[in-house]
């Protein structure tokens, strides 16, 4: 499934109609609006319709259409559901930030992005060097640099 992104992964079945509760891996929640369709994998590789879905307790309350027994729900435990990803020039991207350089305010490059670990506080851009950089001192993305500006200090310890 090259080029698509993970939205999301179902838990588990909830009651007796089909429902399942799905985690939510993305803030993009019209990813599980009504008519919307993401790819799958696993078992049940193909694609999904939604047909309802509301938040409940964190997660979220998700209806497929033709998927209206408890046993068609069980049997999507634990499928990945993958979109394409949205061309939003305002929001940053995981999916673009892996395999950038990042660049300090000073203009002096500090190594390449290899990943984003999800942090209490802030996510962390994880970089080659093993500096930890939070997200909230991403000034913005330029092609394959991401430009950073960050407290003295930060990358000397």
């Amino acid at each position: 499934m090259s080029g698509l992104l993970e939205v999301g992964r179902v838990m588990r079945a909830h009651g007796l109609r089909g429902d399942v509760v799905v985690n939510l891996t993305t803030t993009r929640q019209e990813r599980l609006a009504h008519g919307a369709v993401l790819r799958t994998t696993g078992t049940a590789a193909g694609t999904v319709e939604i047909e309802r879905s509301s938040p409940h307790s964190g997660h979220w309350i998700v209806h497929f259409r033709g998927y209206d027994t408890r046993e068609a729900a069980e049997g999507l435990r634990g499928t990945i559901l993958c979109a394409e990803p949205i061309d939003d020039p305002d929001e940053l991207w995981v999916h673009r930030l892996v395999g950038a350089e990042v660049v300090d305010q000073h203009g002096v490059a500090r190594g390449h992005c290899c990943e984003v670990h999800a942090g209490a506080a802030s996510d962390l851009l994880v970089l080659d060097t093993g500096a930890l950089v939070p997200v909230a001192f991403v000034r913005g993305q330029d092609g394959d640099r991401i430009l950073v500006d960050v407290p003295d200090g930060l990358f000397d310890l």
